[in-house]
């Protein structure tokens, strides 16, 4: 039947973390009520949310993902119309961790490799996500338009993102510096690099450059659109660069000016 999962999941398109997500908790959940899923129930599942929230200390978060993922299987696949009635743990409402510019320009400055320092770079003056930037492909880029696509982001949307002149001349030195050129702007032999690979490069840099913040690349995404909403530009503009579906996680940055503001 999870075989069945992950064809149903990539003929809607899904991506290979969701996926990968998704037919996880669906094992570990069938591991753990010993049942066949075709006589699941809700009581079952919400025996499973417990244990995950008091004997694994699950947060809100991954609780919801673990839910979604049963939810998908149960309604989408078994036709069960299970879960309907169960609602989520509410999750934290944390505001997102957010630099200045003067950090922002310590940790370029600190990263003495020339790929590193472009990948803050771009993260930061594009905002865009871990996944996105380590898996960008040259021909995603218009130089000359100041201008690039992700053709695979979030939700598998596509999306415009902003190139600023001085990333488009770096970004020329960098390429023009590879001796061997690679379809990913971001590669180790050929192949792109990880996001845990990006994560470690943005942690250090911080560290180098001094920063006591919690640093990690969703950080360089938060602080490109606050610094966006302070230089006046419009919540729905920034939404589309970010490309949120929904406003209202674009307004958690509203919150991040109020605070500075303060």
């Amino acid at each position: 039947m999870l075989e069945t999962l992950e064809t149903e999941l990539k003929i809607r398109g899904f991506s290979k973390r969701t996926i990968e997500a998704y037919s996880h908790h669906n094992r570990k959940f069938l591991d753990y009520i010993k049942k066949d899923p075709a006589s699941v129930s809700d009581g079952d599942v919400k025996k499973y949310m417990a244990y995950l929230m008091s004997d694994l200390n699950y947060k809100p978060r991954s609780v919801n993902l673990a839910l979604s993922s049963l939810r998908f299987f149960y309604n989408e696949v078994m036709h069960k119309g299970l879960l309907n009635g169960i609602k989520p743990p509410k999750t934290d409402k944390k505001i997102p961790t957010v630099l200045n510019r003067e950090e922002i320009r310590k940790m370029i400055q600190s990263a003495t490799n020339p790929k590193h320092r472009l990948l803050i770079e771009l993260m930061y003056s594009s905002g865009l996500r871990v996944s996105e930037c380590v898996n960008l492909k040259v021909d995603d880029l218009d130089l000359d338009e100041k201008l690039g696509k992700v053709k695979h982001g979030k939700g598998n949307k596509e999306r415009y993102f902003i190139l600023s002149t001085n990333l488009i001349i770096h970004l020329r030195e960098f390429l023009a510096s590879l001796n061997e050129p690679s379809q990913y702007v971001f590669s180790v032999k050929g192949r792109p690099i990880t996001t845990r690979q990006a994560q470690y490069v943005v942690k250090e840099s911080a560290k180098k450059a001094g920063i006591k913040k919690r640093v990690f690349c969703h950080a360089l995404r938060s602080s490109f659109a606050t610094h966006l909403l302070e230089s006046g530009v419009d919540i729905r503009l920034i939404q589309e660069l970010l490309g949120h579906s929904d406003l209202s996680t674009t307004q958690i940055y509203t919150k991040v000016y109020t605070d500075q503001l303060k």
